[in-house]
C-alpha cells in the first residue's frame, strides 16, 4: 500500500486539546485497556503452520475497543516484541492530537519492551472501525481488531435495536513467517507474494484439514443481528454472502446509509460495513462465505472463507455447496454496488440532526492533489510510490520536527509533487502545505497494471465524490 505523509497544519499546544476537552460539555467516560502484544508461535493461531502471530493479550484478532460517542479511550500498550510497534486507528478522527494516529510521522515508534498510552476520543462519531499495527508489515501477521463507536441514547438509530451484534474481522493471510515475507518483498525480482487463506476473525475455513478452528454464530429464529464486517487483509478483497440469508446495509464507518437489500456484498482492503441479517431459515446451519476478488479461486481451496450461522435448536449441519457470488472479475458490479450506496440524508448520526443538513453544493476548491500510486525499483529494492517518490520515515517524526524545528533538516516542505510525477523514482519525505478549512479535491490514479490500490486516509472529514 503507498503511504502518503500528513499535511502540514497549524501546531497546536497540548494544553490546547486539554482546554477543548474541559470546556466540551459532553457526557461521556474514559475507556481504560492494557495491551501486552508479543509474536510468537504459543498464542493461538489460525492454521497448522508454525508461524509467529502477534497476539494481545494473548488474543488474535485482538480485543473489541466498545465506546459510545465522545468516549475517551485510553490504550496503554506493552511492546513485548522484538521490533518497533505502532497503532493506528482506522477511522478514527483525531481532533487536535494528530501525535495519537498511530502511524510513521505522526508518533515515535513503540520500541521493544518499552510502553506508551494512546489517549484519543471518539468525538461526534458512530459506527465500524478497525485498530492495526503499522510498521514493518506487521498488519499481515496479526495485531488488528475491532473498534465499535455506539450511539448516546439520546439519539435516535435508524433501525430497530437488534437481538445481537457481531464482530466479522475478514482478510487475507500468508502462511508464513512475517519477517520472511518482508525480506523476499525487497528482492527485485518479487513484485508481490499472494495469501494463501482467507480467514474469519482470525480462523480457518470451516471443513478444511489446515484449519484449527473455524467461526461460527449462533443466532435465534425469528431475531435479526447486525453484523459489523470489515476487510483487514492486505491483498484481497472480497464478496461476503450468507447462504439462502439475504443483507440489509446501514451503515459503513460512520455514516448511516439507505438501506438496500443485498444478496452479496464486496469489501475492499480497509473497508468496515454494518448489514442486518434476519434469521427467517428453517433452523439449520448454513455457510457463511468470503471468496477474493479479481482471483481465480479455482485449485484455491483455502482461498474460500467458510464460516457457519447456526440456529440454535440446529440439528442440521451445512447443506449443499457454498453459495455462489457473483463473477469475481465483474469489475462493473463492484463499481454499480459502490455507486447504489448513499449517505442516508434524513437521519443523524453522532448528532440529532440530520447528516446532510450542511450544504456542499456550493464548495469552492482550494488545491487539487493528483496522486499517481505505482511500483519501481529504487537502489535495487522494489517500492510502492506515489507520483515517483516512495515515503522515506525520518529519524525524527514529522509533527515534532513541525512543532520544535519547523522542519528544518528533516523534510522540505512542497517538495513533493502533487499534480505531476517526477521523472525517476527516488525515496522522500511528502509534506505539503494544506489549506486551513480549505476543501481540497484529492484525485487518486491507480497506475498498476494487475492489481488494485488501497489507500488509508486518516484525521480528516473524506468525502468520495467520484
Amino acid at each position: 500500500m503507498a503511504s502518503f505523509s500528513p499535511f502540514r497544519w497549524p501546531r497546536i499546544p497540548v494544553f490546547s486539546v486539554l482546554l477543548v476537552a474541559l470546556l466540551a460539555g459532553v457526557d461521556c467516560i474514559d475507556i481504560f485497556h492494557e495491551w501486552i502484544v508479543t509474536a510468537d508461535t504459543s498464542a493461538v493461531y489460525p492454521n497448522t503452520y508454525n508461524q509467529p502471530v502477534i497476539s494481545i493479550n494473548g488474543m488474535f484478532p485482538g480485543p473489541l475497543i466498545n465506546t459510545t460517542t465522545n468516549d475517551v479511550v485510553h490504550v496503554n500498550v506493552f511492546n513485548n516484541m522484538d521490533e518497533p510497534l505502532l497503532f493506528t486507528w482506522n477511522g478514527i478522527q483525531q481532533r487536535l492530537n494528530s501525535w495519537q494516529d498511530g502511524v510513521s510521522g505522526t508518533n515515535c515508534p513503540i520500541e521493544p519492551g518499552k510502553n506508551w498510552t494512546y489517549v484519543f476520543q471518539t468525538k461526534d462519531q458512530i459506527g465500524s472501525f478497525t485498530y492495526f499495527p503499522s510498521l514493518n508489515f506487521h498488519k499481515a501477521a496479526g495485531g488488528f481488531g475491532p473498534i465499535r463507536v455506539n450511539n448516546r441514547n439520546v439519539i435516535l438509530v435508524p433501525f430497530p435495536k437488534p437481538e445481537a451484534e457481531f464482530d466479522l474481522l475478514i482478510g487475507d493471510w500468508i502462511s508464513d513467517d512475517y519477517r520472511h515475507i518482508r525480506l523476499v518483498l525487497q528482492e527485485e525480482r518479487v513484485s508481490h507474494v499472494y495469501p494463501g487463506v482467507i480467514l474469519m476473525n482470525g480462523k480457518g475455513p470451516y471443513g478444511s484439514q489446515y484449519s484449527t478452528s473455524y467461526e461460527s454464530f449462533t443466532v435465534t429464529k425469528g431475531k435479526t443481528y447486525r453484523f459489523r464486517i470489515s476487510n483487514v487483509g492486505t491483498v484481497f478483497s472480497f464478496n461476503f454472502r450468507i447462504q439462502k440469508h439475504q443483507m440489509v446495509l446501514v451503515e459503513t464507518e460512520g455514516s448511516y446509509t439507505n438501506q438496500i437489500v443485498l444478496d452479496s456484498l464486496d469489501v475492499h482492503v480497509g473497508q468496515s460495513y454494518s448489514v442486518l441479517v434476519t434469521a427467517n431459515q428453517d433452523e439449520a446451519d448454513y455457510y457463511m462465505v468470503a471468496t477474493p476478488k479479481l482471483f481465480n479461486i479455482d485449485n484455491h481451496d483455502s482461498l474460500v472463507a467458510k464460516g457457519i450461522l447456526r440456529y440454535e435448536n440446529s440439528v442440521l449441519p451445512v447443506q449443499g455447496s457454498v453459495p455462489d457470488g457473483p463473477d469475481p472479475f465483474d469489475v462493473g458490479f463492484s463499481i454499480d454496488q459502490a455507486k447504489s450506496i448513499r449517505w442516508n440524508m434524513s437521519t443523524g448520526a453522532a448528532r440529532p440532526n440530520p447528516q446532510g443538513t450542511f450544504n456542499v453544493t456550493n464548495v469552492t476548491l482550494s488545491q487539487t492533489f493528483i496522486l499517481h500510486g505505482s511500483r519501481d525499483v529504487i537502489n535495487g529494492v522494489p517500492s510502492y510510490v506515489v507520483n515517483n517518490v516512495s515515503y522515506l520515515t525520518p529519524s525524527t517524526p514529522l509533527k515534532l520536527a513541525d512543532y520544535f524545528r519547523n522542519g528544518s533538516g528533516v523534510y522540505q516542505l512542497d517538495a513533493f509533487p502533487v499534480q505531476s510525477s517526477n521523472d525517476i523514482a527516488s525515496y522522500g519525505v511528502s509534506v505539503v502545505t494544506g489549506v486551513h478549512k480549505g476543501w481540497l479535491e484529492i484525485v487518486f490514479k491507480n497506475d498498476l497494471s494487475d492489481e488494485m490500490d488501497s489507500w488509508h486516509l486518516d484525521g480528516f472529514g473524506f468525502y468520495v465524490v467520484g
